[in-house]
């Protein structure tokens, strides 16, 4: 005779629970997520070392662009200089010796760098996050690593643990925040690693910021404006990262 199961019931678990997973309380939980899935991501594809690519969303590519912005020249710059540091990992760089560009997954330079990968025959990663007014990841990123953060913090986590170089182009607000956080992490020796760092793009840097004013008044260390490079193209980034790279990682 089968048990009558009429007088129980079966409360819902706590990990199928929504209300309480999306909850303030368990904010640290949502937090440790975007900390262990992207890992468990990255050590299945074999994902140790990136170059990373900060820049504009709003750079447009000039082969669809009616007129031709101010800007839209770092759109091609940043392709390019992505397929050409594809292509020299996968021709001398394998397992934990290669390289993966790493863009924040959204346009503009980030669709760039993703698509120069692509252009390489390489993989690449989106670290894209949730924006009111960005939607989604480009279709240029590697589906397997493509992501989107809700928690800014733990997405630059994941830019900057990974990262071997970082190539900055004219941006915004963001890309200022992005640059300026890494800046500061290897200033203060909290990234002791060593990390070329290029700011591309010689008219849009000088004209933006003047470093040396930091310098003048005594905010900064006059090495501390040693911690970038500023170039002004694809052929002079191309060798000055890949010989950066070449002093602390073995070809393999």
């Amino acid at each position: 005779m089968s048990k009558d199961n009429s007088d129980v019931f079966f409360p819902e678990r706590a990990y199928k629970n929504q209300d309480f997973l999306t909850g303030n309380d368990t904010r640290h939980i949502r937090v440790l997520c975007e900390m262990e899935e992207p890992r468990l991501r990255f050590e299945k594809e074999g994902i140790e070392n990136t170059i990373v690519f900060f820049g504009s969303a709003r750079t447009p590519d000039p082969e669809t662009e009616e007129t031709p912005t101010r800007h839209s020249r770092y759109y091609g710059d940043a392709r390019e200089l992505a397929r050409r540091l594809t292509k020299w990992s996968l021709d001398k760089h394998h397992g934990q010796h290669s390289y993966a560009i790493c863009s924040g997954g959204g346009p503009g330079i980030m669709e760039a760098a993703n698509r120069g990968a692509r252009d390489a025959g390489g993989k690449s990663i989106a670290l894209g996050i949730s924006l009111p007014f960005e939607q989604g990841v480009n279709k240029y990123a590697f589906p397997e690593l493509a992501f989107e953060f809700h928690y800014f913090f733990v997405r630059k986590y994941w830019f900057a643990y990974m990262a071997k170089a970082i190539i900055v182009f004219p941006g915004g607000f963001g890309t200022m925040d992005e640059l300026f956080e890494v800046i500061t992490l290897i200033q203060t020796q909290k990234i002791r690693k060593r990390m070329p760092i290029v700011l591309y793009g010689v008219e849009y840097w000088d004209g933006l910021i003047n470093f040396d004013k930091f310098v003048e008044w005594g905010t900064v260390s006059p090495e501390d404006v040693k911690l970038f490079k500023t170039i002004d193209s694809v052929e002079e980034a191309e060798r000055y990262i890949i010989s950066e790279l070449d002093k602390i990682t073995p070809h393999g």
